[in-house]
């Protein structure tokens, strides 16, 4: 494991906080809203990869950009080592940005056309003036070039004339020039190809061990994240269904949402592809009209009235692992 050890002994930094954390947005009526994050509450550790899994649409990228200020949280408090960031103004948060950084997921659409490789990594470099001189932004740009394995006769290349991967390097070595404390990777291998992913992946963990970063890895490819991951933390319709250790969770999930994500991986056994799966059925509720008890229980084959009409809190389960459900699986 990456991250650091959960447990009772040696109990790790918090660096983020969410408390009953809510983004919604206006729709053209004042009583009508599209409720992509509702009431989430969840910590990040330090050096750890915490990955947020889901289906497409269900909160993960705007969770990511609320989380740090990116996007103004309709309510609830977000800290920052104990300083509540979600209250700032974006004046106030200013000196906070360069410590919270993000990947974006398409390389070929987050990098200006018009800017050379040597420009945008320098960017956020002048914008804080972090370097003296041109000769002392230029250097510091090769050196973040080299850690990403560009090359710096590179420099002066525009982002067409790379390939995803490369591009997504670039991205990388952006992200990282102000030395931030949290990197948000917001899917950053699924627009790349599958050759080229394993690559990037891993240099996204050579990073992380080399200028001690703490992720919060955004994907829904549950291969991916078993392989980046400390904690996985589980997202349906912008609500947690369940925050657990990675290899706890894929031995044994306890949110019915989790595991039907999870039996859903393919398998590459030929022997065991015919098995039968459990398939997800019931309609998926509308995020402008969300049900008034679990936001999974129009789907849920376990669901009772209770579930329909009690929305279960996020109960502690015991090492590390929380859990959304009012009947946990066992």
């Amino acid at each position: 494991m990456n991250g650091p050890e959960l447990n009772a002994a040696a109990e790790p930094e918090i660096i983020l906080r969410a408390e009953h954390l809510y983004k919604n947005y206006d729709i053209g009526r004042k009583d009508r809203q599209v409720h992509a994050v509702s009431d989430v509450s969840l910590s990040i550790y330090k050096g750890e990869t915490l990955a947020l899994v889901g289906e497409s649409g269900c909160g993960k990228s705007t969770l990511g950009r609320t989380l740090i200020h990116m996007l103004p949280a309709s309510s609830g408090s977000v800290f920052y080592h104990d300083m509540d960031i979600a209250a700032m103004s974006e004046k106030e948060f200013r000196p906070y940005r360069r410590k919270m950084q993000m990947i974006f997921q398409d390389p070929y659409a987050s990098l200006d056309p018009r800017m050379t490789v040597r420009d945008i990594i320098a960017e956020p470099l002048e914008t804080y003036r972090i370097c003296e001189s041109r000769e002392e932004t230029t250097k510091r740009v090769l050196m973040l070039m080299d850690a990403v394995g560009i090359p710096g006769e590179f420099l002066n290349r525009y982002p067409h004339q790379f390939s995803g991967g490369q591009r997504q390097r670039i991205g990388i070595a952006r992200a990282i020039a102000l030395r931030p404390e949290l990197i948000i990777c917001d899917e950053p291998v699924s627009a790349l190809d599958v050759s080229v992913q394993s690559q990037v992946l891993n240099l996204l963990k050579d990073i992380q061990q080399a200028f001690e970063l703490t992720y919060l890895f955004i994907g829904h490819d549950l291969s991916v994240i078993n392989f980046v991951a400390d904690r996985v933390c589980v997202m349906f319709l912008g609500c947690i269904c369940e925050v657990a250790k990675k290899d706890a969770l894929y031995k044994k999930p306890l949110h019915p949402y989790s595991e039907f994500l999870l039996d859903a991986i393919p398998i590459a056994d030929p022997h065991r592809r015919n098995r039968k799966r459990k398939v997800i059925t019931g309609e998926i509720p509308s995020p402008v009209d969300l049900p008034k008890g679990c936001c999974f229980c129009t789907r849920c084959p376990y669901a009772t009235d209770k579930c329909r009409n009690e929305r279960p809190e996020l109960k502690d389960m015991g090492d590390g692992r929380q859990v959304a459900c009012h009947y946990p699986l066992t």
